[in-house]
């Protein structure tokens, strides 16, 4: 009778400890998961208001310090269209990332540099705030259709030539 006692005590600490380790492994591994319901946890930064009155924005680069004979007309077509939106892309995240990995605060900053010009993800982006600035949409409702992933639909060939 006191070895089934025994065996009984061992089984409920193995249990217990199994269900402690399940817990622990879950609770860590959490702030890694992709909620995947829209929170805004997993939206990158972004600039929810447009620039202050009197307030200078960092350059974009331009159009022509791209002189590249590789770039794609996408690519260089895309630096003359950010000049002609940047407080609305200074509204938009950039879904590659790059507020976690160079510090990016929007869609604008990627554009101040060659980044955007090398990321499909960031000239899909800036493709869709140009097309949907033009429909008369305003940076949150471009915002909004960024966050549902709407831009992942742009054809960049076809994108460059428009307009």
């Amino acid at each position: 009778m006191c070895g089934l006692i025994a065996v009984e005590v061992t089984m409920r600490k193995r249990i217990l400890s199994s269900f402690f380790v399940v817990l622990v492994t879950l609770s860590v591994s959490a702030q890694w998961a992709n909620p995947g319901s829209g929170s805004d946890s997993d939206v990158p930064a972004y600039n929810a208001a447009p620039p202050r009155k009197g307030q200078k924005l960092p350059a974009l680069l331009p159009a022509d310090q791209l002189m590249d004979p590789s770039l794609m007309p996408a690519q260089a077509k895309a630096y003359t269209l950010a000049a002609k939106i940047p407080d609305v892309i200074y509204q938009q995240p950039c879904y590659c990332y790059c507020d976690r990995s160079v510090g990016h605060n929007s869609l604008h900053s990627c554009f101040e540099s060659k980044h955007g010009a090398n990321c499909g993800t960031c000239l899909k982006e800036l493709y869709y705030s140009y097309d949907q600035h033009k429909k008369g949409k305003t940076a949150r409702q471009i915002r909004q259709g960024i966050i549902k992933g709407v831009w992942k639909q742009v054809n960049l060939e076809t994108a460059a030539a428009k307009d």
